[in-house]
């Protein structure tokens, strides 16, 4: 597989990963690295383990009862597994954006300000700023600066999308894992989303599951396919899509199966 580990700031290493639910291999085990500050799909059928891969590199799966990871990640170097290594510390290094939108039912700059009140930040001018970085990196400053009190509820859903996106950007993490975050959205919305994603990968590495190859296509630098639980290749997305090295990648591609 031809993408190699960079030094980029955000880059995560991944070897022999495996989740179990109970005793049910869900995915794995999975090998591969992907490179700071750029876009990488993951494709694949529903069930074949994408999401559940989404979710091993921010430590959401130990959330879910029963469930047990193998194997190992490492971001920037550095193990996010392993005993001293704090969960809540790695998922403010790695956010998450899903795949409904779920702002909380408080203002539009308490929703992005949540994150930083929690890890501590008490200077209303500090938050402030955040807050309003985060809004800009997000493409919404500019529709909601003279609403920020008012309900983050009120906004459409696309909007949700990316005070979503916004507050994960707040705390400043080095990656963000997206779950399908356009596959609610009507086609503006989404167009939106999407132009968002190629802005963020100058600044942080995305990586994003979707069900919509065409989207993988336009968004992505690179992409792994999966199936049953396993990864089946991971290339740059032009390969992928032009060039698989594997025939059931084609057959998918080509939508012979999925």
């Amino acid at each position: 597989m031809a993408v190699q580990s960079d030094s980029s700031p955000g880059s995560l290493d991944v070897k022999d990963l495996s989740v179990y639910y109970g005793g049910k291999r869900a995915m794995g085990p999975v090998t591969l690295s992907i490179p700071g500050r750029k876009v990488t799909a993951l494709i694949g059928p529903s069930g074949c383990g994408k999401s559940t891969f989404l979710r091993s590199l921010n430590r959401m799966n130990e959330m879910i009862p029963n469930c047990r990871v193998e194997g190992e990640v490492k971001l920037d170097g550095e193990a996010i597994y392993g005993s001293g290594v704090d969960a809540v510390t790695v998922r403010r290094r790695i956010g998450m954006v899903f795949q409904k939108s779920n702002p909380f039912p408080k203002s539009i700059f308490e929703n992005v300000a949540y994150g930083l009140r929690i890890g501590g930040m008490k200077d209303h001018g500090d938050i402030g700023n955040r807050v309003e970085s985060a809004l800009r990196h997000s493409a919404l400053w500019e529709e909601v600066k003279d609403r920020l009190q008012e309900s983050a509820l009120g906004l459409s859903g696309g909007q949700q999308q990316r005070l979503c996106i916004a507050r994960a950007l707040a705390v400043e993490p080095d990656v963000i894992l997206m779950d399908e975050p356009a596959s609610a959205l009507d086609p503006i919305a989404t167009a939106h989303i999407e132009e968002l994603i190629h802005e963020l990968a100058s600044d942080y590495t995305v990586v994003i599951v979707t069900h919509n190859m065409q989207q993988a296509a336009r968004v992505s630098h690179h992409t792994a396919f999966f199936y049953m639980g396993d990864l089946i290749e991971f290339d740059s997305t032009r390969v992928i899509f032009t060039k698989p090295s594997q025939s059931r990648t084609e057959d998918y591609i080509t939508g012979r199966f999925g």
